[in-house]
C-alpha cells in the first residue's frame, strides 16, 4: 500500500476539498482515506500500486485547480504501541 501526496494549486475552501476528494475517487475507486487540504494545498490518499498520474493531472485540471507534483511513499500502518 502507498500514501500518495498531491500538491495542487487553487483550493480555497472545505468545498474545493470536496471538489478534490471527489475527484480522485473518480480517477481511483479503490483509494482509501482521501483526504485534502486547503490550507495546505494538498490531497493524500492510499492506493494499492501506482497511481495514474496522467489520469489526475487531466481530472483536477477539468475541475479548474492546477496539478503542482505527486509523492509516493510505502504506507505503513501506525499502531497504537508502534515505534517512530
Amino acid at each position: 500500500m502507498n500514501q500518495i501526496t498531491i500538491k495542487i494549486q487553487g483550493m480555497s475552501c472545505g468545498m474545493c476539498e470536496a471538489h478534490i476528494n471527489d475527484t480522485v475517487r473518480k480517477v481511483h475507486p479503490e483509494a482509501k482515506k482521501v483526504a485534502s487540504s486547503h490550507r495546505k494545498g494538498e490531497t493524500t490518499f492510499l492506493l494499492d500500486g501506482a497511481p495514474d498520474s496522467a489520469a489526475l493531472r487531466r481530472a483536477i485540471g477539468e475541475t479548474g485547480y492546477t496539478f503542482l507534483s505527486m509523492e509516493s511513499t510505502p504506507y505503513r500502518k501506525k499502531g497504537l504501541f508502534s515505534k517512530k
